[in-house]
């Protein structure tokens, strides 16, 4: 890896975020495709995160449920699949293959082998009959277009039968041949997330057949996402990088050699940008205010954050699994949180008072109600609450 050490300070890297990740006024999108290609991936978990962390990135948010809903379930321009960390996300389409070779071959073997081992356990059948049962599911979903486990449990009655896993463990639970099954095929690349049954907030989706793509090279495809996430979110250290892709680090350190990333010197010791990315980047003329989703990308994009989100926050602002809820922004830096009560309203909170004047409350407030103009009668609660945004929407 080669290039000098130049020093990249706190101020630059918050304006790096600021302009990459679409969050000032200047900077936002047209389109879902835009936002998700500047981010590189959407965290699809909570479904209403997704069209949240777009909403919040588009230059005509009004457009945001509409414009989000065509780019997922009518041209396929997003996918919603497993990725990262074995974690649930909305990519670009051109980035499908890459996302299987370079993270879901490893894990989809793990996730098959897993589900081999407790049908056996349980005396359930075998593989082959598993075999036959999953070309058939497929089949199906293929004739159909996009369907529920229960309609295509119509079409393949084994479907519905069910095995005790983890037999007189206290954890012990009766698993759906369909549950499991459709799981681990979502890991292997085989289907993907359609159209959900209920609104844009709904987590109850229907599954489609994955588009098709080619089979790339695993170490070549982790190059390729390794270049796209540093592009977007460089600087990054060797630990943000791990965290992110949940790549060994051998893994990380061989894609960083593959595409010639250089070091840079950042608060927190070495760190790595895209070949060519090391000139000086000046912050947003004009101060800006962000209120983001639970799980945003942005907010989740490294697992170093002191740079911008003070340690003392997080209590507040993250679950006991490490999950971000709903963030205030001030000029590139976590002030405090928010929430929607249930007559619609957003409220937020002020926790870092640091040079958070006038400007910042009344910038802060036009976000607020700039949200709930286009979130309209829908009420969203995110699937991992924390403690602020509990105390906030109560």
């Amino acid at each position: 890896m080669g290039g000098g050490e130049r020093y990249i300070d706190v101020a630059e890297r918050r304006a790096r975020l600021a302009l990459r990740h679409r969050l000032t006024a200047a900077a936002r999108a047209a389109t879902p495709e835009e936002v998700a290609a500047s981010l590189v991936a959407l965290h699809g978990t909570d479904p209403a995160t997704v069209y949240l962390a777009v909403g919040a990135r588009l230059a005509d948010p009004a457009r945001t449920v509409r414009e989000t809903g065509r780019a997922l379930y009518e041209d396929r321009a997003l996918v919603r699949m497993h990725g990262m960390r074995h974690t649930v996300f909305v990519f670009p389409t051109d980035l499908t293959a890459v996302v299987h070779a370079s993270t879901g071959l490893t894990v989809a073997a793990r996730e098959r082998a897993a589900l081999l081992k407790h049908m056996a356990t349980a005396g359930a059948p075998d593989a082959a009959w598993l075999k036959e049962v999953e070309e058939s599911a497929l089949a199906a979903l293929a004739r159909r277009g996009q369907a529920t486990a229960a309609e295509l449990a119509k079409d393949e009655p084994r479907l519905r039968e069910q095995f005790v896993y983890a037999a007189g463990k206290r954890y012990e639970g009766v698993h759906t041949v369909s549950t499991r099954l459709l799981k681990v095929l979502g890991v292997e690349g085989r289907v993907v997330r359609g159209r959900p049954l209920g609104s844009w907030t709904s987590s109850q989706f229907r599954w489609a057949v994955a588009p098709a793509h080619p089979e790339l090279d695993p170490a070549e495809a982790q190059a390729a996402l390794l270049r796209r996430w540093l592009t977007a979110c460089g600087p990054a250290t060797e630990a943000d990088l791990k965290w992110w892709t949940g790549w060994r680090v051998t893994e990380v350190r061989r894609a960083l050699s593959a595409i010639g990333a250089q070091t840079v010197s950042l608060d927190e010791g070495v760190g790595h940008v895209v070949d060519g990315d090391t000139d000086p980047v000046t912050g947003p003329t004009e101060p800006w205010a962000a209120l983001l989703p639970g799980l945003d990308p942005t907010a989740m994009g490294w697992q170093q954050r002191d740079w911008y989100l003070a340690p003392e926050l997080r209590s507040a602002l993250f679950d006991g699994s490490g999950n971000v809820g709903p963030t205030v922004w001030w000029n590139g830096r976590v002030v405090g949180g928010w929430a929607q009560r249930p007559d619609g309203e957003i409220v937020w909170r002020i926790l870092d008072t640091d040079g958070v004047g006038r400007q910042a409350r009344a910038a802060i407030a036009v976000e607020a109600e700039r949200l709930r103009g286009w979130v309209g009668a829908t009420r969203v609660t995110p699937r991992f609450r924390t403690p602020l945004e509990k105390e906030l929407a109560s």
